[in-house]
Order: structure tokens, then sequence, then C-alpha cells
């Protein structure tokens, strides 16, 4: 009776540590690739058309449209059950009157929502992306932005999607993720600028990186013959090791061609200074700034969500997915040169 107790006993033992096993090797073994097809062109193409309607105004910082924009935002951060790291419910990230230097007659707010690192939570990946847009033209145009940057908000809306679905199934990130939806970004870079200068709700020396989203929905016309492109800037600016990075999970995944024109350190457009990614490389924080290059519709009420190509929008936001997870899950944080 004995013997076969003991038995029993050493097979249940063997059986529960084989199964622990498993569990460990699934949770080590998760992929990108498993949850990446959740970002699809309809679920973009859905929410664009929403925020980027005429609803919305053009979404002028401080305007009530630009407010529908934030609110917008929110409640799809509360839909997916992701919170905020500034307080249970406040996804606003305040900036009054008096930061936007008389360029703004009204206040205005940052988006931020997080999912915690599992390993390395003090560690920080940002995503980030601009929510507002230019507003009414004089003659009463509304100027949707459904490209600048409509394109990168929703983008940063489906992979967020992503990751909290892995999370769900037990494959949270290592290092946190936060995705920043910056205001005012049209007038000066304001909301990227309060965060880093004035906020930042996450110390600056524990971010990792900062992937910025400006206008990945479109063509423009060098590209218009070879649509599988993007361009990126600042990616070898900091690190070599972010642009390596993004050179491996690019020939592994999607073959796109990356196109660095505009990271010439002479390019007259001066690209890398113009957008969100530049508050946060002012502080050394390593960047990849993802931009499709102007076309005919930039800053006008013709860029509305009809032009946008939206399984060229898709493949480029699950380019951004893949490379915030290598960020997030990979055993040591990325090195500054």
């Amino acid at each position: 009776m004995k013997r076969t107790t003991l038995l029993l006993c050493i097979t249940i033992l063997i059986v529960s540590c084989s199964t622990c096993q498993n569990k460990n090797t699934s949770k080590n073994t998760a992929k990108a690739t498993d949850y990446d097809k959740i970002i699809t062109a309809d679920n973009l193409k859905e929410a664009l058309y929403t925020y980027a309607s005429d609803e919305f105004e053009g979404r002028k910082t401080g305007e009530p449209g630009q407010k529908k924009a934030a609110e917008f935002i929110k409640n799809h951060y509360i839909a997916l059950g992701i919170p905020s790291p500034i307080a249970e419910g406040d996804y606003f990230q305040d900036i009054p009157t008096s930061f936007f230097n008389s360029d703004v007659n009204n206040p205005s707010e940052n988006v931020l929502a997080y999912i915690k690192g599992s390993e390395k939570p003090d560690e920080v990946v940002i995503i980030s992306a601009h929510l507002d847009h230019i507003g009414i033209s004089k003659n009463g145009d509304i100027n949707n932005g459904a490209d600048d940057d409509g394109s990168g908000t929703v983008a940063i809306l489906e992979i967020a999607k992503a990751f909290k679905a892995a999370v769900d199934k037990g494959y949270g990130p290592k290092r946190t993720i936060l995705f920043l939806h910056v205001t005012a970004e049209e007038i000066g870079l304001y909301g990227s600028r309060y965060y880093t200068d004035v906020d930042p709700i996450f110390p600056l020396k524990n971010t990792v990186a900062d992937l910025n989203i400006d206008m990945i929905g479109r063509v423009d016309p060098k590209h218009e013959n070879q649509r599988n492109y993007v361009y990126l800037i600042g990616s070898d600016k900091l690190s070599k090791e972010l642009h390596n990075i993004s050179e491996t999970v690019n020939k592994k995944y999607f073959n796109m061609e990356l196109d660095y024109s505009y990271n010439d350190d002479n390019d007259p457009n001066r690209f890398y200074y113009r957008s969100d990614h530049y508050n946060f490389a002012k502080n050394n924080i390593p960047v990849i700034f993802y931009f499709n290059g102007t076309h005919a519709d930039y800053h006008k009420p013709t860029d509305t969500p009809d032009k946008i190509q939206y399984d060229l929008l898709e493949t480029r936001a699950r380019l951004i997915f893949h490379t915030a997870w290598e960020l997030a899950n990979r055993d040591e944080r990325i090195k500054v040169d």
C-alpha cells in the first residue's frame, strides 16, 4: 500500500512539473505573430472614419473638436480595459493655457494609457502620435487630418489592442508600454514637450525608446509605383542597436522598403525636428519616426479618410507593433551610443 502511494505521488509530481515546464516554455515562446493579426485594415478604417469625421471639427488644439478627440481615445482604452498611469480613470495629462505662450486660448491635454511590464516595469517603451490637427479654415472648410495624424492615432489604438490581447493570454510585455497621444503638435510640439520637460509620468532615464507615428496612411509621389515602403527617421542617431533591431524585424516579417532619405542630417525638410519624437531625442532617448512623406492633401481639407490606403496602414502598424514587442521583451535594454 505504501509503495503504491509513493508511486502515485511521484507520478503526480512528474505530471505537475511537466505541466509547469510546458507553461513556462509556452510563455517564453509567445511571439508577436500570435497577435499581430488583431491589427486589421477594417478596424483601422472604422476608427478613422469616426476620428477624421466632420464631427471632430479638425481637432484644433483646445477647441471642442479636439476635446471630442481626447474623449474618443480615452473611451477606447476604457473599452479595452487598459488603464491610465496617471490615476484610476484619469487618462488626461492636463496642460495649462500658460504653457502655450499665447498660441492657444484654452487648456488642452495629452491622453495616456499603459500596460505595466511583467518583469521590468520601471523600463518604459513609448509609442506616440499627435491627436490634434489644424481645425477649420477661414472659409469654413474642415481639415479632417485623416493622414495627419489620424492614421497614427488609430494605429496606436490597434497596437494597444494587440498588446492587451497578449496580456489577456498571460503574455504581458516584460517592460512597460506607454501609449502616448500628445496634443498641440501642429503649433509647436507642445504636448510632447510638456511630457518630457515638465511632467514625465515615467522618468526619462527609464525610457527605453520612443516610436513616434505621424502620417502612415498614404503614399507620396516618390513611391507611387512602389507602395510597400515607409520612411524611417532617427533610428540610428542615438542607438545603432535600435536601428539594427528595426532592420531585423522588418526583414524577418515584412520586407518593406525602409526609406532613410529624410534621415540625412542635411535634409532640407528637417523632419527629424518636426514631430514629437524630437522632444525625446533631445533628452538622449532613442527614437524612430515613422512617416509616409507629404502629399498634395497635406494640411488641406482634402486629407480625408477615403484617401487612406488601409492595407498599407495595416502593414505599417504591424511593423511598429513587432518593433515595440521586440524592444519590450528582449532581455537587455537597448544601449545608447
